[in-house]
């Protein structure tokens, strides 16, 4: 995936300011796509040269932001990447590789490491937990929905993959 398909998604979702867009982008298509407020700026400056978006007139007065919305050149841009194909990606995770080296080499000091990793997939899971209570509790879904429930229900099982995993290494680790 790329960032540019990111952010053309979050503004498909609903237009506004840079600064409203890396604040949302927090808080959703950031859990399982990272990028900082400085890359969401510069690439909304080239989706808007490449003519996938627009920026609007700002609201009169000091200190007001520039809002954008996707084009139909920026729709057609996403569709034609929605239905690209693409091969799953190796997944790069460095505590994966330390729990092998502690393997190889034999007790290295992993376990509170391992405990900070177990302690923040624990918050994320609450976080997730919260989201779903709070937005997918007792709904007649549309179809949109429907679909952003099917991811949250993804990260959900991968943080409990990763809970039980972080506690079965403590358990070698420490035993």
């Amino acid at each position: 995936m790329s960032l540019p398909h990111a952010l053309l998604t979050s503004l498909s979702e609903r237009a506004g300011s840079g600064s409203e867009l890396a604040r949302r982008f927090d808080k959703s298509i950031g859990f399982f796509w990272a990028a900082t407020h400085q890359q969401i700026y510069r690439e909304l400056a080239r989706l808007e040269q490449a003519g996938w978006i627009e920026s609007l007139p700002a609201e009169t007065g000091r200190g007001r932001k520039r809002a954008y919305r996707v084009l139909p050149a920026g729709t057609a841009e996403l569709r034609r990447w929605v239905a690209e194909s693409e091969d799953p990606r190796p997944q790069r995770d460095a505590l994966m590789v330390r729990i092998r080296a502690d393997a190889a080499v034999g007790p290295a000091g992993l376990a509170e490491e391992m405990r900070r990793h177990l302690a923040l997939h624990e918050a994320r899971l609450a976080v997730y937990k919260s989201f779903e209570e709070r937005d997918f509790a007792n709904e007649t879904a549309s179809r949109a929905r429907q679909l952003q429930y099917v991811l949250l229900k993804g990260g959900i099982a991968q943080e409990e993959l990763a809970i039980n995993m972080a506690r079965e290494a403590l358990r070698i680790l420490e035993s």
